[in-house]
């Protein structure tokens, strides 16, 4: 298994669905059992080899950057975003920061690993010559506080379908991934969702999904912010 050696975390975004609890505090600074959830991030990154991470930063950007000056038990630079490029831009921005393969993270998911951890399972799975990114997905299921209609379907193989606008899909997108570069070959410029290249790869066979054998909680909302908590405070689940 070889981890990758460095990582993105995507925390240029506003939040709107969190209310006013990002007008002065941006989504990646939100406490759970509290930590921020950006440090909880950056902590299950150097579990698992990581010491080399790349964060975007666009909304209250400063402050995110004030709060991550604390850390040193990991490399950080900033890619500074005048205006938010979204999940694929602001990766294609960022990509010569970045190795050849690498994690890609939102700042504000949040999940708790089982025996193995997510990260460690990600790259045990990551086939370079094969894949151009491989998603750990959550079941639908197990999904706390999730309510949607899930994301993608897997076959056998990991091969990744999206779900059909009729249908409910039994996986979503954990907010984590393992990504090779040239999954941005013939990227647009400026701002663009990443969602674009997965179906690309998707219609080359080279998008893949893991399962996630672990707990994810959607924090999204506030309402799933509490629920997260509560859960939390009541369930003992090995962390």
């Amino acid at each position: 298994m070889s981890v990758p050696e460095s990582a993105i975390v995507l925390a240029a975004g506003r939040g709107k669905r969190m209310g006013t609890l990002t007008d002065r505090l941006p989504k990646p600074l939100i406490p759970v059992e509290g930590r921020a959830l950006i440090d909880h991030v950056l902590d299950r990154l150097i579990a698992v080899g990581v010491r080399h991470a790349v964060v975007n930063l666009h909304y209250r950007g400063d402050t995110i950057a004030e709060h991550l000056a604390r850390r040193h038990d990991i490399e950080i630079e900033f890619s500074r975003e005048s205006e938010a490029l979204e999940t694929g831009g602001g990766i294609a921005k960022a990509l010569p920061l970045l190795g050849d393969v690498f994690y890609a993270i939102n700042a504000d998911v949040f999940w708790l690993d089982a025996a193995t951890p997510a990260l460690h399972q990600l790259a045990a799975s990551f086939n370079p010559a094969r894949d151009d990114a491989l998603l750990l997905m959550q079941p639908t299921a197990r999904a706390a506080g999730y309510h949607g209609r899930g994301d993608f379907m897997l076959d056998p193989a990991g091969i990744v379908r999206r779900r059909a606008e009729t249908e409910v899909a039994p996986f979503v997108f954990a907010g984590i991934e393992i990504v090779h570069r040239r999954l941005f070959d013939g990227a647009p410029a400026g701002a663009f969702s990443i969602n674009r290249l997965w179906d690309v790869a998707i219609e080359r066979g080279r998008l893949r999904g893991l399962v996630h054998d672990g707990e994810w909680y959607h924090v999204g909302t506030p309402d799933g912010l509490t629920l997260a908590e509560t859960r939390l405070h009541t369930h003992r689940v090995e962390r």
